[in-house]
């Protein structure tokens, strides 16, 4: 990470990792009036010059915590507008609420009294037979309650996937730019993490050459975020079906991520990668929280879109 003559980060992706690594020089970054000496981050009165005001950053600090600092700089006088993409929090607008009938039958539930003790950890039978009806309307085969486990929120269906992926040497295809749950979560598991690219000029499309080049005999998934988180793409049928192509060719499994499923803008209609489970097998990741406007809830699902039940063959082996 380098600075341009006007004090610069040339490359502000990589701006948090950037703050995480060891720093022994003084850097600024003037757009939000920060500068950052020694592993710590300073207010600035101007492009070079430190005031006497240290942020705390301590050792435990979060990803988000690390923006929520850099936010909190942001210079008021200055015109260019800063759009944080990191959480799709529908909740933050208020013309974004979801419907009363949702509400009532939450209130129904809890008045009810039946629902106050422990549920099983895979979630209420009820809840998954519901799921698996709901996502089954739109394959070409139909899911049981058996393929639904219930999670909180979608992070942790993406916790669980990479869970149950990790081994040694494994590692995972992730499109760039994505959603950077998937690298936290693959780190804690020892997973490594390949970046592929999205074109751009192709409607953010996978870089299908670039996946073929990155694959090796220790790659166990590839994830696929549709509709796209955060560039809100709406992949068309013809590419998943390339997508599911190049996984089987490879041998390696789809993580869909489509919390933002039936969220489609534009000319492309949400087209499930659970279609092709015939093909390949799916592991198809969803919830409740932005279609139904209710992220704080957290409910979520991890759903094994696989026909040809090839999940159910598998088996642990240990050395």
């Amino acid at each position: 990470m380098q600075c341009n003559e006007d004090g610069e980060l040339e490359d502000a992706s990589s701006l948090t990792h950037f703050i995480f690594r060891s720093l022994k020089a003084k850097l600024v970054i003037p757009s939000l009036n920060i500068c950052i000496v020694s592993n710590s981050i300073y207010c600035c009165k101007d492009k070079y010059t430190p005031i006497n005001f240290k942020m705390q950053t301590p050792t435990n600090i979060t990803i988000k915590g690390i923006l929520g600092i850099l936010m909190s700089c942001l210079d008021e006088m200055n015109k260019n507008r800063v759009i944080s993409l990191g959480m799709g929090d529908p909740t933050a607008y208020s013309c974004f609420t979801t419907t009363d009938l949702v509400q009532d039958s939450v209130v129904q539930t809890l008045e009810s009294h039946k629902f106050n003790g422990y549920s099983p950890t895979i979630g209420l039978p009820q809840t998954r037979k519901a799921i698996s009806e709901y996502l089954s309307k739109d394959l070409p085969y139909k899911l049981t309650p058996d393929d639904v486990y219930i999670t909180a929120g979608c992070t942790q269906a993406i916790e669980v996937a990479i869970s149950i992926l990790a081994k040694p040497n494994a590692n995972i295809l992730v499109p760039k730019p994505g959603f950077p749950i998937y690298e936290l979560c693959a780190a804690f598991r020892n997973v490594e993490i390949r970046h592929f690219n999205l074109i751009p000029e192709k409607g953010w499309e996978v870089d299908l050459d670039e996946v073929n080049a990155l694959v090796d005999q220790n790659t166990v998934a590839i994830v696929i975020i549709n509709p796209g988180n955060p560039c809100g793409n709406v992949y068309t049928y013809q590419h998943l079906k390339k997508i599911a192509e190049t996984a089987k060719k490879h041998k390696i499994l789809v993580i869909a991520d489509e919390v933002y499923g039936h969220l489609a803008f534009g000319e492309n209609p949400f087209v499930p990668m659970g279609v092709f489970g015939s093909m390949v097998p799916i592991l198809t990741l969803g919830s409740l929280s932005k279609r139904w406007i209710v992220p704080g809830w957290r409910l979520g699902w991890f759903v094994t879109t696989d026909p040809n039940g090839i999940f159910k063959m598998l088996r642990t082996l240990s050395a």
